[in-house]
């Protein structure tokens, strides 16, 4: 396939059907969705399809606006499909949280971007807000239980089902309902979790398919009985209901960079308080129609890429060919040092002191046995000397790194990443080489984790941690693997402690079984699974001017 017919970048955004059409799907695979974006039938996954190449993208501890994956994965998609090759993105969909909050959108920038990043942004399909619903209906069905006389014995103070929303709302994370008297329903306390957090969004995003999709949901512990017995969605007789309000959500969703390069966008649970990877369907989907499918893990090697293998590779049945970090010199000037108001200000010694955290980065690639690239993903600001000190630096370590201005010239800007991607990529790949195994026993799974992914000295645990370790054993889940969350700010669970930390030890403070899922959740530090809106929040800027979004950047 030529780089036109791939790219497209000469003519703009195609038609949706001849971006399905470039990609090799057939029309009766596809759903339009409205303008430019359309669902994929999961039957576009039935028969034996070679599989292409799987590229990670991942990064160094990111500072609070990001450091750019999605970009850099666009870029990179783009930068392939122009040396002639059949590229596919498989990526997350943006949650409405940062949307709103700090970050803003989640489709790239510049001449990296998706289309049409506006509808990608905020309602898109309206998979999140069938996630939200399912989850909702849920714990709607497990109140009208207590309320009508609570057959199943449930003990309101041992329910474990919150509600979840797709926005930072820090007023909701406790909350007292069934207020009012009798007909208001039993009060209890309770909470809400932001959307991505929630374990349906992960059975979506693991399933591999309809029927798995609903063993997943049937499995979800919902409460304990009096007697401390687990209450789950199939005793409630949700879990029809949650598949049908799912069903379209199940299906990945096709959209195309600003170049004309397919993307398969769905699913979006965060890396810090979930697994942070988009589907498995649609890394399949990827897998099979395209030589090349960059996929992205939230945040850095130690929360993303981890979970990424442990989690998602495990449970797919894929593995990468190699993982490219993402760097940014206002990243590196902030681990080295330089106050938030001065990272625009040249200073290649603060970048050089900063390189031990890409460094501990790059070993955590290797130590899952994958090859690293790094990008130095470029700013307007960045300068000459500071990008060469990076390059210099990483080829003295015999590590390969390209400088890419994808942001600025699209796939042009990312064709050396793309080059060095093709040199090192390891195909077909080797099996990565595990931290873990699932049957160990947790707490040594999460010491091999904080010792080897975050530089910790050891691992200690609240009181209630141990007794949440003593539930999730009688669960029969301590053979599943686990899903750390905690600060994507620091390697350790200080978000006050960037670079590469020294001589710290993590506090594991609870244990979350999460059966429909299939892993167990270790919370770390004081990390919420319900964010709140900074003090200046991009919804204050965001707008609509004659009909067109603005400021939703």
């Amino acid at each position: 396939m030529s780089a036109s017919e791939t790219a497209g970048s000469a003519r703009g955004p195609r038609p949706i059907e001849e971006v399905a059409a470039a990609l090799g799907l057939a029309p009766e695979h596809l759903i339009p969705y409205g303008e430019g974006k359309a669902k994929v039938r999961l039957q576009a996954l039935d028969g034996d399809r070679p599989r292409g190449r799987l590229v990670l993208v991942t990064a160094i501890t990111p500072t609070p606006s990001g450091e750019g994956k999605t970009t850099t994965s666009i870029g990179l998609a783009q930068g392939l499909a122009l040396l002639g090759e059949r590229a596919c993105l498989a990526l997350r969909e943006p949650s409405l949280g940062p949307t709103f909050g700090r970050k803003g959108g989640a489709t790239g920038g510049g001449r990296a971007s998706l289309v049409p990043a506006d509808d990608v942004n905020l309602h898109f399909t309206g998979d999140f807000h069938a996630v939200s619903s399912a989850h909702n209906l849920l714990a709607a069905l497990l109140d009208n239980h207590l309320h009508f006389g609570n057959g199943l014995g449930i003990d309101p103070r041992r329910v474990l089902w919150p509600r979840v929303i797709d926005l930072n709302d820090r007023a909701l994370r406790h909350a007292v309902i069934g207020l009012g008297g009798p007909i208001h329903g039993v009060p209890r306390e309770t909470g809400f979790d932001i959307t991505p957090a929630s374990e349906v969004m992960a059975a979506l995003c693991l399933a591999a398919d309809a029927e798995d999709l609903r063993a997943r949901l049937s499995r979800l512990l919902v409460a304990l009985t009096l007697g401390g017995e687990p209450v789950t969605a199939d005793d409630l007789g949700a879990v029809g209901s949650m598949l049908v309000l799912l069903k379209d959500a199940l299906r990945p969703n096709l959209v195309q960079t600003t170049e004309g390069v397919p993307a398969l966008v769905h699913g979006g649970p965060f890396a810090n308080i979930a697994h942070g990877c988009n589907s498995v369907l649609a890394t399949r989907t990827g897998l099979a129609y395209a030589d090349w499918t960059i996929t992205e893990a939230g945040f850095a090697t130690e929360l993303g890429a981890e979970k990424f293998f442990h989690i998602k590779c495990r449970t797919a049945g894929v593995d990468a060919a190699c993982a490219v970090v993402v760097a940014t010199i206002r990243a590196l000037k902030h681990h080295g040092g330089t106050a938030p108001g001065d990272l625009e200000r040249p200073d290649p010694a603060a970048v050089e002191a900063g390189l031990p955290n890409l460094w501990k980065h790059v070993d955590n690639v290797h130590r899952l046995g994958k090859p690293a690239i790094v990008a130095v993903n470029r700013f307007a600001a960045d300068g000459d000397d500071e990008v060469t000190a990076v390059l210099r630096a990483c080829a003295a370590r015999d590590v390969p790194a390209a400088a890419a201005d994808h942001f600025a010239r699209g796939g042009e800007g990312a064709a050396a990443l793309a080059e060095l991607v093709m040199e090192h990529a390891v195909h077909p790949p080797r099996h990565f080489t595990p931290v873990y195994r699932n049957e160990q026993p947790v707490k040594e799974k999460l010491v091999h984790v904080a010792r080897e992914m975050y530089g910790a000295s050891g691992v200690a645990y609240t009181r209630e941690a141990e007794k949440d370790l003593a539930f999730v054993e009688r669960l029969g889940m301590a053979g599943t693997p686990l899903c750390v969350a905690k600060t994507p700010a620091s390697l350790s669970d200080d978000p006050t402690r960037p670079g590469l930390p020294h001589g710290f030890e993590v506090t594991c403070r609870r244990f979350i079984p999460a059966p429909g899922a299939g892993f167990v959740i270790a919370l770390l530090g004081d990390v919420l699974r319900m964010p709140g809106l900074p003090k200046a929040p991009q919804a204050a800027h965001i707008d609509l001017v004659d009909g067109v979004v603005v400021n939703l950047r």
